[in-house]
């Protein structure tokens, strides 16, 4: 089926078809489309990833001193220029902000067509566990269509459009399995491949956004998705598309012992 082309400038990238990575660098803040706030009690893996003191995409707490974020978040920085805010609902303040050390991404990962979109961070000084910092499990399988999901992150209300809101959101979503986001239902066709699983709610409404790049989307305790990319946010037909934990898992263990 042939669709009109969106071109992406996010990043400094030129993307023919449809694909957003869910960062943009002139965003910082909003909210999850359709979410509502919550507690770091209740996703203690949670973090913020920031520069200067500006929040610019998420991600999850893997081990005291390994994150868990997007490839396409980590393509404009040095490990020198980041920080990491752990244990607290507003990405202002409150909680522990941590420098990093280094990182690495997916050898694999392909900015044209997202493949592969992960990455770890090493923080400089390993966490000490509390209520409101815990790691996450990840996923060993992809969950079948519909098992209900949460994505959770500090970004946009709107696709590039949205106030700042300082409190983390999230968002009741079900995931979409890999082939059935591929197919005739949705109008994603061959862009969603392997390394890939989706997640939306029926009619659109509730998605993940700019800003929420390299946040965890979570279902049965475990980490099974990391946000990646989507056309716009929560359109009909377009569910949030995430990189594949599972499918992924073996990079992320061997390399989060070799950084």
């Amino acid at each position: 089926m042939l669709r009109q082309a969106i071109v992406c400038t996010l990043l400094g990238l030129t993307v023919a078809g449809v694909i957003e990575p869910r960062y943009n660098p002139n965003d910082f803040g909003g909210r999850i489309v359709g979410g509502e706030p919550t507690t770091i009690e209740k996703f203690p893996y949670q973090v913020s990833l920031q520069k200067g003191g500006s929040h610019f995409c998420g991600g999850s707490l893997y081990s005291p001193d390994i994150i868990i974020t997007a490839a396409h978040c980590l393509q404009s920085y040095k490990p020198s220029e980041i920080k990491v805010r752990l244990g607290s609902a507003n990405y202002k303040s409150g909680g522990e902000l941590v420098s990093v050390k280094r990182f690495k991404y997916h050898e694999g990962y392909n900015s044209s067509i997202m493949i592969n979109d992960v990455a770890v961070i090493k923080l400089s000084t390993p966490v000490r566990y509390t209520t409101k910092i815990q790691p996450i499990k990840l996923a060993e399988s992809n969950p079948k269509t519909g098992t209900p999901a949460v994505v959770s992150g500090w970004g946009t209300e709107k696709f590039l459009v949205g106030s700042i809101q300082k409190i983390l959101q999230q968002v009741e979503v079900n995931i979409v399995s890999m082939s059935d986001c591929s197919s005739q239902k949705y109008k994603y066709g061959s862009q969603v491949r392997e390394t890939m699983v989706c997640a939306a709610v029926e009619g659109g409404g509730k998605d993940a956004c700019q800003g929420d790049s390299g946040g965890p989307l979570a279902a049965d305790g475990k980490l099974v998705g990391v946000v990646s990319w989507g056309n716009m946010c929560a359109r009909k037909d377009y569910p949030g598309v995430y990189s594949s934990v599972a499918d992924l898992r073996s990079w992320i263990v061997k390399n989060a012992v070799e950084l």
